[in-house]
């Protein structure tokens, strides 16, 4: 059984993504690594060049910025890396370079993969997500945040990433998934302030045009950090590789949940109640067939 990973970055030190720290968190049980490295205005190349590791194939990559809108350029950057992969694997394992993966979920990764090696039927596995906001010490859990997504998928040259990303299809259809118990830890949103300033208004230009930017990301833009609706603390523990960027966190996260539930509109905290008292989320969107 072959498993390649594969990923795609750009301007990772300038937006300061942990994209070593997510191809490091799966590299162990990966027999290659695929990196769509974009032309950057930093020295991201350097930066990936530097993981020791002999398993790391680099492709070199113009991102097309006419095709922003969306997060459209995301998926295109996806499939660069997947097509990339050798044609004798059997799994590709996808990390985007704000996400982990606990070394503790390894071997039940495996696990799962040989479980369902032989079955065709299978077409992808399926992730819970853990979405950390504005500290390592919280997580985001409201309806606003994806509770799961596919990151393995059966190697085959019919799967392309979808819209901006998230996920993958085959052939334009939803792929067949396994649900697992392993867990994406999604870092995306834990930066100071300043960080968060910085990562919205770089994020945003590639789902929206020069306009809508200048009127909804101005030069002067503060993040609102009650955007999270509701937040609870995070006692478990968190991958290894991510404990140095931990440990360096040199700001103050504080916040009050009373004013982040006035955040939420009636209709909101009705649907988040039932959510939270029967599992149920009435209208989430979900990218995949589960079987």
């Amino acid at each position: 059984m072959k498993i390649a990973g594969f990923t795609f970055i750009r301007n990772a030190i300038k937006n300061d993504y942990s994209i070593v720290e997510a191809i490091t968190s799966i590299l162990p049980i990966c027999d290659e690594f695929v990196v769509a490295v974009g032309q950057s205005e930093d020295n991201t190349l350097g930066l990936i060049q530097g993981i020791k590791s002999d398993k790391i194939r680099i492709i070199e990559t113009i991102w097309d910025d006419t095709k922003r809108e969306g997060g459209h350029v995301f998926a295109l950057e996806t499939d660069k890396a997947y097509q990339a992969i050798s044609p004798d694997t059997d799994w590709a394992f996808y990390i985007q370079g704000d996400e982990c993966v606990h070394e503790d979920d390894l071997n039940g990764i495996l696990e799962d993969l040989k479980e369902h090696q032989e079955n065709p039927e299978v077409e992808g596995l399926l992730f819970k997500y853990r979405h950390f906001y504005g500290s390592f010490d919280y997580i985001a859990t409201s309806r606003k945040w994806y509770r799961k997504e596919i990151r393995l998928v059966r190697f085959n040259p019919l799967v392309h990433s979808y819209k901006d990303a998230q996920g993958f299809r085959k052939s334009g259809k939803k792929l067949k998934v396994k649900e697992i118990s392993a867990h994406i830890f999604h870092y995306g949103w834990v930066k100071p302030p300043t960080g968060l300033n910085q990562k919205v208004r770089n994020f945003t230009q590639f789902y929206h045009d020069d306009a809508w930017l200048a009127k909804n990301v101005p030069a002067d833009y503060e993040f609102d950090f009650g955007n999270a609706e509701r937040l609870i603390r995070f006692t478990g523990t968190h991958p290894n590789v991510s404990l140095p960027r931990i440990k360096a966190q040199n700001w103050d996260f504080d916040f009050d949940p009373a004013v982040l539930r006035s955040k939420m509109s009636l209709r909101r905290k009705v649907l988040q109640k039932i959510t939270d008292w029967t599992g149920w989320r009435i209208g989430e969107y979900k990218n995949y067939q589960r079987i």
